[in-house]
């Protein structure tokens, strides 16, 4: 049973800060492309950041340069870190591992409010 486990989600203020972050098994973390995707009431689910194993990173949504998306090998763990949030930011994000099969977290919930 493949687990990808995240953390770190909640409530934050717009302007604020706040970590993701999603562990798993190192057979699963070593061979895989891992990522977030975000998936917002009423809207489709849209990537947010992947990280490969040499530390490529690519950010192929709208959140280009406030969130940053780290891996911790030791750790086999990833991280986004997202700055200045926005209230559009509010959303559950995924974790996946993408390698010869695609796991998934079960999500964590972001809500950017006053």
């Amino acid at each position: 049973q493949v687990e990808l486990v995240e953390s770190g989600g909640g409530l934050v203020q717009p302007g604020g800060s706040l970590r993701l972050s999603c562990s798993t098994s190192a057979s699963i973390f070593t061979t895989s492309v891992m990522g977030w995707y975000r998936q917002a009431p009423g809207k489709e689910r849209e990537q947010v950041a992947l990280i490969g194993t040499g530390h490529a990173t690519d950010y192929p949504g709208s959140i280009k340069g406030r969130f940053f998306i780290t891996r911790d090998d030791s750790k086999n763990t990833i991280y986004l870190q997202m700055n200045s949030v926005r209230p559009e930011d509010t959303a559950v994000y995924y974790c996946y591992a993408a390698g010869r099969l695609t796991y998934w977290g079960r999500g964590t919930q972001v809500t950017v409010s006053s």
